[in-house]
């Protein structure tokens, strides 16, 4: 891992730290989503970076994939994740936290435990160490209590502009011998009351350039140009794109389904139970570094 590479992995997370804790700062409950996106997203825009992804907002048994709309009245209650990104130069740092909005403090215990495991888990990364280790942390922790690990919800590697770049950090016990070194990573635990797997519900408001496409309409070519231009292959939203052009809605469904961009679905919990998240970047080069911190 190069010197500038290391650089900006840090800066990004240096943003993404002081954006946490700005939004730790101002959401309240019966906020609308898209306030608490927009400010969240402006303050990253702020501080010098630029979003990885949308901030995603899931409410309750929602665990992740959830972004408002420009006029979504969703207000914020329950449990809400607040799951952001910040890209330096195309290096990303990753990071989430839940926050209770209830009166009677109903998921404290829940996101206690959550950052427990997350916090068990970073503190035995280092060089050379196996992914099945990571899992193994987070599940010791959670094992024995009254909730569960989400199992097909996992942490990932980071690569330059890509959120998911190929290795799965899973939050159990399991048979992963890989060793990391010279990577990025991102661990996120889910935690749930429920029976511990997502299904994919409808779909989000989220896309991703999945490939290169001809179309003939013009303003769908305009479209995919500043979504390359702009995004590459990171994951953007509907109401980034109906500040600049019309027709977005039918546009982004016709090259969804051409393949030419791929939709995200909302996840849900397969018992519609609460799920918290806790979640935090480390690089490992000669060191390992947790940068969201």
């Amino acid at each position: 891992m190069e010197n500038k590479e290391i650089e900006n992995y840090k800066k990004a997370g240096k943003i993404a730290a002081e954006t946490v804790a700005f939004a730790r700062g101002f959401v309240k409950k019966n906020m609308l989503l898209i306030e608490i996106a927009e400010k969240i997203e402006g303050k990253i825009s702020e501080l010098g970076g630029e979003c990885a992804f949308p901030v995603n907002l899931s409410l309750n048994e929602i665990a992740a994939h959830y972004t408002p709309g420009l006029n979504d009245k969703t207000i914020a209650q329950g449990i809400l994740k607040i799951d952001l990104g910040v890209v330096i130069a195309g290096f990303i740092a990753d990071t989430a936290f839940s926050l209770d909005l209830t009166d009677n403090e109903e998921f404290k215990e829940i996101i206690e435990l959550n950052e427990k495991a997350l916090d068990k888990a970073l503190s035995v990364i280092k060089p050379g160490i196996k992914v099945n280790e990571i899992g193994k942390q987070i599940f010791s922790l959670v094992k024995g209590s009254k909730y569960s690990v989400i199992r097909n919800l996992s942490g990932h590697s980071l690569g330059e502009d890509e959120i998911h770049a190929g290795l799965t950090i899973s939050n159990y016990e399991n048979s992963n011998e890989n060793k990391l070194n010279n990577i990025a990573i991102a661990i996120e635990p889910f935690l749930t009351t429920g029976n511990g797997e997502v299904y994919e519900s409808s779909l989000s408001e989220i896309f991703m350039l999945q490939k290169p496409g001809s179309v003939r309409d013009r303003e769908a070519r305009k479209i995919i140009e500043f979504i390359s231009e702009n995004y590459k292959t990171r994951p953007f939203c509907k109401r980034w794109l109906e500040r600049k052009f019309t027709k977005v809605g039918f546009i982004l469904s016709q090259l969804t389904k051409q393949g030419i961009l791929h939709n995200f679905p909302v996840l849900i919990e397969k018992s519609k139970k609460p799920v918290s998240q806790a979640e935090h970047t480390v690089i490992i080069h000669d060191v390992a570094e947790v940068t969201t911190k």
